[in-house]
């Protein structure tokens, strides 16, 4: 059984930092695409970061997380983070990892998803 869970979500005030983890479970993580999704309030989920984890190890961030955001792999212990600086209040929202076979950049429509982890950054 595949499972993803993610850790390390919160309150944050805007220019702070949080690092998220994800834990995963029933798959071959070191030849999947590895990313980070978030869903805002009222929006669709959009990716955020990918890693084309096995592959050439090619990183993806959406436009305003390059730079911001770091995605990185433990392929020991099978878990993906997120570290996220300089946070803003519009990425508040929940953050999915998610995994799939095909290379990034995310996508909506990948097969193996978390439960999401809430992030709220205060004004």
């Amino acid at each position: 059984e595949v499972e993803f869970v993610e850790s390390g979500g919160g309150l944050v005030q805007a220019g702070g930092s949080l690092k998220l983890s994800c834990t995963t479970s029933g798959f071959t993580f070191d030849n999947h695409a590895i990313g980070w999704f978030r869903q805002a309030p009222g929006k669709e989920r959009e990716g955020v970061a990918c890693i084309n984890n096995g592959d050439d190890g090619f990183t993806y961030y959406e436009g305003s997380a390059e730079g911001q955001f770091t995605i990185s792999v433990d392929n020991a212990k099978n878990m993906v983070y997120l570290q996220m600086n300089s946070l803003k209040p519009e990425e508040t929202g929940v953050y999915y990892c998610a995994a799939d076979q095909v290379l990034c950049p995310p996508r909506a429509d990948w097969d193996y998803w978390g439960q999401g982890i809430q992030v709220t950054v205060s004004p």
